[in-house]
């Protein structure tokens, strides 16, 4: 099983929005490096769920529900969008300061490539997160 971060503005589509629903689909996303993330993304995978321009913080699990699929948003055709699912919420946020504060994390792709909106995590940096949430 592998591990992912995806963001999302919180106003525009929140981790308790993702509760609410029971499923999303995880669309609209444009960058390549980002979409190449979602076509290796498979159903169990476990990603977490991370607010950005407000909260600026880790504040959910959710789980790979589909696989890469034609993203309908995407008039050319390029690009996938995945469905995700809730798994739960962490304890406690661990914030974007905490998590730029934490040597273990130092080489985690999120902080490397701030702009991506879909990004790797590796089993070490997910232990370190869920650790720091008090999960």
């Amino acid at each position: 099983m592998a591990h992912w971060l995806v963001k999302s503005e919180p106003n525009t589509y929140s981790f308790a929005d993702l509760e609410r629903d029971g499923r999303t689909v995880w669309d609209g996303v444009r960058n390549n490096a980002a979409a190449l993330h979602l076509k290796a993304m498979r159903v169990g995978d476990e990603v977490l769920f991370y607010h950005s321009q407000e909260g600026l913080a880790v504040v959910g699990i959710a789980r790979v529900a589909r696989e890469a699929f034609p993203d309908a948003s995407d008039p050319s055709g390029r690009f996938v969008a995945v469905e995700l699912e809730p798994v739960r919420p962490l304890a406690r946020p661990v914030t974007l300061t905490e998590m730029k504060a934490e040597p273990a994390l130092s080489g985690m792709a999120m902080l490397r490539q701030s702009r991506l909106s879909v990004s790797p995590v590796s089993s070490a940096e997910w232990a370190t997160i869920l650790g720091m949430a008090k999960a």
